[in-house]
């Protein structure tokens, strides 16, 4: 497993929330400040210039929206973790972002040791997201499930193998953890790295729209692309 530190780039318009985030990194030995930008412009440049592994993003830039870097990012960065850290706990900007492709969502209000924690967990695999941010989130389902006349606990999909946003390996990786295995035993399995799973595990996240092992189960399975 690599030990070189985490190297983060932090996109943030009001100064003393940009000190405050660079202090948390720089005050951590296994992470490491890449750039820090204040608005979309730079940010931009920053994202072309800079090799990270980490985007801390604000949504709210003075010139332009947070969404579209997320986007870009995601798209042209798939193995960069994105994790948004705003004042904005809404459906709306939660739902946006995660659909842009942001992988964690905070706000900030979080403690340092919160940040530090939520971007280990963010290289780890996993999708941090604040309370009220989960909140938000499941407001969403909620309404969605709702509008398409249906409930928790009942929805039934039949497999539709055309329909899978997922490639083969993907697919062959989610049916692993449906059964519960560790990234190591998926990657012993499979015969590849714990980080070639980790990285396909993100790009399952992004394709169902969801953040964590328990959900992307659970949109799989009503999606019927897991085998019974």
């Amino acid at each position: 497993m690599s030990t070189d530190p985490i190297s983060i780039i932090i996109i943030e318009d009001e100064p003393e929330f940009r000190r405050r985030f660079a202090q948390i990194i720089e005050s951590e030995p296994t992470m490491r400040l890449a750039g820090v930008a204040a608005n979309k412009r730079d940010a931009q440049a920053l994202i072309d210039r800079e090799q990270f592994d980490v985007m801390l993003i604000d949504l709210g830039l003075p010139d332009g929206t947070g969404i579209d870097l997320i986007r870009n990012v995601s798209q042209k960065k798939p193995d960069v973790d994105i994790m948004v850290v705003t004042v904005f706990g809404d459906e709306q900007h939660v739902v946006s972002s995660i659909e842009a492709g942001a992988t964690g969502y905070i706000l900030k209000d979080s403690t340092p040791a919160d940040v530090i924690s939520c971007i280990r967990l963010l290289r780890a695999g996993g999708s941090p997201v604040s309370p009220v941010v989960a909140r938000s989130v499941l407001r969403a389902i909620r309404s969605r499930m709702g509008a398409a006349g249906t409930s928790v606990g009942t929805v039934s999909r039949s497999p539709n193998t055309e329909s899978n946003p997922l490639s083969g390996r993907e697919t062959e990786i989610l049916q692993l953890l449906a059964k519960g295995m560790s990234f190591n035993e998926i990657g012993e399995i499979l015969g590849i790295s714990p980080h070639t799973v980790t990285a396909h595990i993100k790009k399952i996240y992004r394709k169902l729209a969801v953040h964590s092992r328990g959900e992307a189960v659970y949109e799989a399975s009503q999606m019927g692309l897991l085998r019974s």
